[in-house]
């Protein structure tokens, strides 16, 4: 059986991506293969006959309870309004990736949280991540350029100035004649890559804004709204290109304010594997230049040791404050996020002390922070509260067997599954043995013990201290079924068997 979760990684990026935009009104599921409006409604069973006719089409994978999904409606509808007046024609389209008959067709597609958005090409033969903007303007200037070469010939210099924008990244490669093999595999990188970038090739390099305006070519020339601005590459491989691109697209600092245009930046910097280091303070205060210098010369000095490093605006952060469980009156602070999910946290920063603070991590000697909500003085539903704090007391010194849940306020999958919960643990309110319980994982962290990589995430630990993931169904009866087959079966002969366990890792460790 299936279970579906709420991966946090894209709960967060739905935060960040859809900060700006206005609410909107809830989906409403339609007929099937009708168009209601100008979004075309499929599913499950219509599908693949839709998608082979078209030779691009946008599809979203949405849930109607997600509130991501109902800030974009109106914009995905406002955009296919648009497109569809195009010739050819852009089709966008939408899936009910809630509904059961619907639930195999998102887990081909790899949709791991909502809204998720694919871009298919050829009958639905070429598969491509949307990463474009989330606003109506936006979404229609990107699609555009979806169809057609994947890369632009520039002719002139009007060419340049319609195509080479100041705050985003456009790549340009320049040859000599088009007929030679670095322009094919130009052309194949950027066809892969289209869906990410814009790119463009010329023969007349005097075209260009900035750069050596002499060079016949074959040259790459990356240009870019930060740090050196433009970069120059040679080497015309498939792989070397790709990783180049990859590279020289992320900012030395990636910078976390209301400007619609970083939000690639802040898509990338949330996504790639490294350690995390986050300055946040306020940008109109008389401090932010001072820090910003000795931030940067940290970034610089730390460059290629798998630390990204972003500034933020304090009022541009609200989302990432919530989530991370940071308060305004830390400010300035940096945090620090390992890939593992540890944090490390300095408030009331100065920026004298930024450099010392990252060496201080490198050197091992901080002290990991940790996000608890406070103990709850009653605690008395059938469901009990359990919050960081109180975790380690409630679940492995309780000597008890207990459920517990890992969840988020607005996630969906878990408003549905809180009832079923409830009726678990009434069913087990005269076993003294048994605990069902609950942790708002937004407001407080998990130990490393539990990997809680969406939500819900339930974890079972018996009375002896036995820590297994439950992955079965989401009845009452499932869940009733799994614990008794796992629960100790009294607390006395847990404590025989934890004290056994206890001796025997002494024993070990003697030895």
């Amino acid at each position: 059986m299936a279970i579906y979760r709420v991966p946090i990684c894209s709960a967060f990026l739905a935060l960040l991506v859809f900060s700006s935009l206005s609410p909107a009104r809830s989906e409403e599921g339609g007929a099937e293969g009708v168009r209601e409006t100008a979004v075309l409604t499929l599913d499950a069973s219509n599908f693949s006959e839709t998608v082979a006719k078209y030779p691009l089409i946008v599809v979203e994978f949405y849930a109607p309870w997600c509130g991501h999904c109902q800030r974009l409606a109106p914009e995905y509808e406002k955009a296919a309004a648009i497109l569809s007046k195009d010739d050819p024609p852009v089709v966008l389209a939408k899936v009910d990736a809630n509904d059961e008959m619907n639930k195999e067709l998102a887990s081909k597609y790899e949709v791991r949280g909502y809204p998720t958005l694919k871009i298919l090409r050829n009958q639905g033969n070429n598969i491509q991540e949307y990463k474009g903007p989330r606003e109506a303007e936006g979404i229609v200037e990107y699609l555009k350029k979806q169809v057609g070469p994947a890369s632009v010939e520039i002719k002139s210099s009007e060419d340049v100035s319609s195509l080479i924008k100041d705050k985003k990244i456009f790549i340009v490669a320049v040859f000599p004649d088009y007929s030679c093999e670095e322009f094919k595999n130009f052309m194949a990188v950027a066809e892969k890559l289209r869906s990410d970038y814009d790119f463009g090739h010329t023969l007349d390099a005097k075209l260009l804004p900035r750069g050596d305006l002499t060079v016949s070519g074959p040259v790459v020339r990356l240009f870019k709204p930060f740090d050196e601005l433009f970069v120059d590459f040679q080497d015309f491989h498939g792989d070397a290109l790709e990783n180049f691109i990859e590279t020289a697209s992320v900012p030395k600092v990636t910078t976390f304010d209301k400007d619609p245009s970083n939000r690639p930046f802040l898509m990338k910097f949330f996504n790639n594997p490294n350690t995390k280091a986050m300055l946040f303070l306020n940008f109109s205060n008389e401090y932010f230049d001072a820090f910003k210098s000795k931030y940067y010369e940290v970034a610089e000095h730390h460059k290629g040791k798998n630390i990204s490093f972003l500034i933020g605006d304090l009022d541009a952060s609200q989302g990432a404050f919530q989530f991370f469980g940071l308060k305004e009156e830390q400010v300035p602070l940096i945090i620090l996020q390992e890939t593992g999910g540890q944090k490390y946290l300095k408030p009331n920063l100065e920026p004298d002390q930024i450099a010392t603070w990252v060496e201080d991590y490198l050197g091992g000697s901080l002290t990991p922070f940790k996000k608890s909500e406070p103990i709850p003085e009653v605690n008395n539903e059938p469901v009990k509260v359990v919050v960081a704090d109180s975790l380690y007391d409630v679940v492995f010194k309780s000597r008890k067997n207990v459920l517990l849940e890992f969840y988020a306020p607005w996630c969906g999958h878990c408003k549905n599954l809180a009832p079923i919960l409830e009726e678990v643990a009434v069913s087990f309110q005269n076993d003294d043995d048994v605990v069902i319980a609950k942790m708002d994982a937004t407001a407080n962290d998990a130990p490393k013990e539990f990997n809680v990589q969406g939500y819900p995430t339930m974890y079972f630990s018996s009375a002896s201290g036995k820590l297994v993931q439950y992955d079965g169904g989401r009845t009452k009866e499932d869940i009733i079924d799994f614990i008794q087959k796992n629960r100790d079966a009294t607390i006395q002969d847990a404590t025989i068997q934890k004290d056994t366990t206890v001796q025997s890792e002494s024993l070990k460790d003697e030895l």
